[in-house]
């Protein structure tokens, strides 16, 4: 009995990767395998608004450079009026 199962088991080892093929899929037609142009929008997909979105990004970007650069320029004449109370302080007023 024993050597019944052992020899049943060996032959599920052997025969497992059989058994767990997959069967060949039938090949597609002919005309579905070939690149067929698309001239327009496919009706049933959603599509986005491209122009708008990249005007939108592009607007936002420059309003994004617009406020760093009046930021850099708010914050270097708060310096340059700092650096002239000093140099006031400092020099007597001189400047070179």
């Amino acid at each position: 009995m024993k050597r019944y199962l052992m020899l049943a088991l060996f032959v599920l080892t052997l025969a497992a990767p059989v058994l767990a093929q997959t069967p060949p899929q039938p090949s597609k037609p002919a005309a579905q395998d070939e690149f067929l142009p698309v001239s327009g929008p496919v009706p049933g997909q959603d599509s986005i608004p491209a122009p708008r979105l990249v005007a939108i990004a592009y607007g936002f970007i420059w309003v994004v450079i617009f406020g760093y650069v009046w930021s850099v320029r708010s914050r270097l004449a708060s310096v340059e009026r700092e650096m002239h109370t000093v140099s006031k302080r400092i020099g007597g007023g001189r400047q070179a």
